[in-house]
């Protein structure tokens, strides 16, 4: 997957420790570290994941199966959420046979 540059602002203290993450050599550069921190906490806050998969999905950006991945819940339980968040599920994936074709080659 290619990578894309995100631009933010912080304040001039967090600016200064982010800097500093290479010469700690705990990681090469600040968005090895970012990537690392942010994958942290995504796995420590499965109600952010949740949140994140249901919203891809209602964009129509992802499918019912990348969407279960990222909330990491099987397809019945995904189903579930969806439709307890008042969001359609669109047609296609029908069966267990289907979703695992639908996932092989999906990059994570």
């Amino acid at each position: 997957m290619k990578s894309k540059e995100i631009r933010f602002i912080t304040s001039p203290r967090l600016e200064m420790e982010l800097r500093a993450i290479p010469d700690t050599e705990y990681y090469r550069d600040i968005s090895e570290f970012l990537e690392d921190a942010i994958m942290t906490l995504m796995n420590a806050r499965r109600d952010l994941r949740t949140a994140i998969a249901c919203t891809l999905y209602e964009k129509d950006k992802i499918s019912l199966g990348r969407s279960m991945e990222i909330a990491g819940v099987d397809i019945e339980i995904m189903k579930e959420i969806l439709v307890e968040q008042g969001i359609k599920l669109r047609r296609g994936v029908e069966t267990v046979d289907e979703m695992e074709d639908e996932l092989i080659g999906l990059e994570i």
